[in-house]
């Protein structure tokens, strides 16, 4: 076997290692299975360029993006190494040099994407060809529930057991639950040689601002950097073909990117970020990984990223030379309540989802630090760190205060409703303000009624929001996003610890202007998503569009109404007798949970004042139904003679007769005739 000293000097041009590179090359040349986790710009593709030169046969690189594979095919050409891609993305003379140099026996790299593993004849090849070793660039893409998961890497640890060689995945950002999944799905459980490096960038300047006119303030962070290369990151295509031409508009070199465009399109964005200096990509995360431009001087968020591993990966595509580059994040209350009901529509399984709540907490979290935001980062990553003394909370120190007081009267606000509303409910009682919601429960009597009118609403909304960012709170998916405390809490709120806040987001809570009206209130907005999924799921099933099932307004009427039962949710605009009789019941469980079966006819009088006659009617023979002693033969009516004379109303003995019977109208009739003289 070559050594790897000579082969990193003479073919990739470098005297030494990057910190930590070695160890992970030795590893894997001498074919130990290994799982690396290096941050972005870390020379992880060494790691596995280099073994392969070292090892016999060719090594098969898996990888998710063909811009990515062609730009390091044509990268280990130039430097002399025989390697090659097979990818959809290749011209017919670029097929029939690969396949001459495998058949040679002349190929070392062959970069291949995941989706072509599902081909049927990629088996049969990859035994052909003596394959030596499997490399996954980027696995975290595993992970079913990442936010970029290819259904095909999931292929890859079948692959690794037939072709019975060792395997080497490589990413730059993951969690221990990610981790965990890495090694089961691609090492069937059994643990490989791991390598966890260093998360920090150092170079990487961190900030973040919350939202107050956030088109202007991406346009004032990149006029003090004009001239250099960036990227915008937004949450949805609309703004960023509007940021775009906003910066273009103000003399920058600008144009978008979003998966809605043609992908000639989006190929002509790619190539000129490459090339050209000083352009601005505004782009959605559908432009980012595989971005491998060294001098992306900074990265800016004009919408809150999906999850602290987003926000990581995304920010780290700038500096990747190593020299100064800068990052702003900004961040509102919008975008928290996109984000929570992007999770709470999702399809999956309600720990999960209460998985994402936690990871959105994390980076609520740093967003609302009260000290150094690298300590915040790479705490969350399992690494300690001093003061970095480059980030803006470095910079310039929050104005903090003690809020024990103000978070204990918050979580007794919890506790004392059972940890079943949400934040808007809670500030309801917490300022005094008597809803029709906080009368009908009788909180309006409750000991934390009323004792939180030291802040208004804005400001207790900034409360909760860092209670979660240190999370002390976390929406629970079962609730339907009532708040619920965690572990961490409970000692605050038996006074055995105490915790400091930022003051001046609270102060600034007060002023903001008002938010952009919502569907629904933030109280009832999980909830409305769920009935959405249950929709869309009842839409998909029939092959019929959404508002088929139920209208928009419809399901907004059911989360603000909270039907208890068919009776209520028969009084809900747009559903009619049939649509409560297919829907009524299932809708009726997201909204309360399991119900209580209903006999079909008393369903049909839903929404009826005979429904509530029935009740009582019902009532009334079960307490008769062995005679007023209770010692006589049972005897009951009919579901359809009890609807009857629900709806018929028969007012003396001889009408109830008529539809009972001689021997039901003696045991019945009287009082019977009760319940229907009170319902007149």
């Amino acid at each position: 076997m070559t050594g790897a000293a000579p082969l990193l000097r003479d073919v990739f041009g470098f005297d030494a290692f990057r910190p930590g590179q070695e160890e992970i090359v030795d590893a894997v040349a001498q074919g130990q299975n290994v799982l690396a986790i290096m941050p972005t710009g870390g020379g992880k593709s060494l790691c596995f360029q280099l073994p392969a030169l070292m090892r016999e046969g060719v090594t098969v690189v898996i990888s998710p993006l063909i811009a990515l594979m062609r730009d390091q095919v044509r990268a280990l050409q130039e430097a002399g190494v025989c390697a090659g891609s097979l990818t959809s993305g290749n011209t017919p003379e670029e097929i029939d040099a690969v396949w001459e140099a495998l058949e040679a026996g002349q190929l070392k790299l062959l970069y291949m994407a995941p989706e072509r593993l599902a081909a049927g004849s990629a088996m049969g090849m990859l035994r052909r060809i003596n394959v030596s070793l499997i490399a996954v660039d980027e696995a975290h893409c595993v992970s079913q529930w990442g936010h970029d998961f290819r259904p095909d890497y999931l292929r890859i640890g079948a692959l690794r057991k037939a072709l019975d060689v060792p395997l080497a995945a490589f990413t730059a950002t993951a969690d221990s639950e990610t981790r965990e999944e890495i090694v089961e799905k691609l090492f069937d459980g059994e643990q490989p040689c791991n390598f966890l490096h260093g998360f920090d960038r150092p170079n990487i300047h961190l900030a973040f601002a919350t939202k107050d006119s956030p088109r202007r303030q991406i346009l004032d962070f990149a006029a003090t950097r004009k001239g250099q290369a960036g990227i915008v990151y937004c949450g949805t295509r609309a703004k960023t073909e509007a940021l775009a031409t906003g910066l273009r508009e103000a003399g920058h070199s600008a144009c978008h990117y979003h998966g809605g465009m043609e992908a000639e399109d989006r190929r002509i964005v790619e190539t000129r970020f490459a090339r050209e200096d000083g352009l601005i990509v505004v782009a959605t995360v559908a432009f980012g990984m595989g971005i491998d431009k060294p001098d992306i001087r900074w990265v800016a968020h004009a919408d809150l990223p999906k999850s602290i591993e987003s926000y990581y990966q995304e920010i780290g595509r700038a500096g990747r030379d190593g020299a100064p580059a800068e990052t702003l994040t900004l961040f509102g209350p919008e975008d928290i309540r996109l984000r929570r009901t992007q999770i709470d529509e999702g399809l999956a399984p309600s720990e999960r989802r209460l998985a994402d709540h936690a990871r959105l907490n994390a980076l609520l979290g740093l967003a609302e630090a009260l000290k150094c935001r690298r300590i915040n980062l790479l705490g969350y990553f399992g690494e300690k760190a001093e003061p970095c003394g480059h980030c803006d909370l470095c910079d310039t120190p929050p104005d903090v205060f003690d809020a024990t007081t103000a978070v204990r009267k918050a979580l007794s606000a919890i506790l004392r409703t059972e940890e079943w509303f949400g934040a808007g409910h809670l500030i309801d009682i917490l300022v005094g303000n008597e809803t029709d919601k906080v009368i009908a429960r009788r909180h309006n009597q409750l000991p934390t009624f009323g004792v939180g009118t030291e802040y208004d609403k804005r400001q207790w909304q900034a409360v909760f929001r860092q209670m979660m960012g240190h999370d002390l709170i976390r929406p629970d998916p079962e609730r339907h996003g009532a708040l619920r405390m965690t572990d961490a809490a409970r000692p605050i709120l038996r006074d055995e610890a105490s915790i400091t806040l930022r003051r001046d987001t609270i102060r600034k809570a007060a002023g903001r202007r008002p938010a952009v009206k919502a569907l629904v209130s933030d109280e009832d907005a999980p909830l409305l998503s769920a009935l959405k999924a249950k929709r869309r799921a009842l839409a998909e099933t029939a092959r019929v569009p959404a508002y088929v099932i139920f209208t928009d307004r419809t399901l907004i009427e059911m989360a603000e109404t909270r039907p208890v039962d068919l009776d209520g949710m028969a009084r809900i605009s747009g559903v009619g007798a049939k649509k409560l009789e297919r829907y009524g019941a299932m809708f009726l469980e997201i909204i309360n949970g399991a119900i209580d079966a209903v006999h079909p006819v008393r369903r049909k009088l839903a929404g009826r004042d005979s429904g509530n006659v029935y009740d009582q009617l019902l009532e009334v023979q079960g307490t008769l139904a062995r005679g007023e002693g209770g010692v006589e033969k049972p005897l009951s009516c009919s579901a359809s003679q009890l609807a009857r004379v629900a709806q018929m109303r028969p007012n003396d003995t001889r009408g109830i007769e008529n539809v009972l019977g001689e021997r039901r109208a003696e045991r019945f009739g009287a009082a019977f005739l009760d319940v229907l003289r009170a319902a007149s």
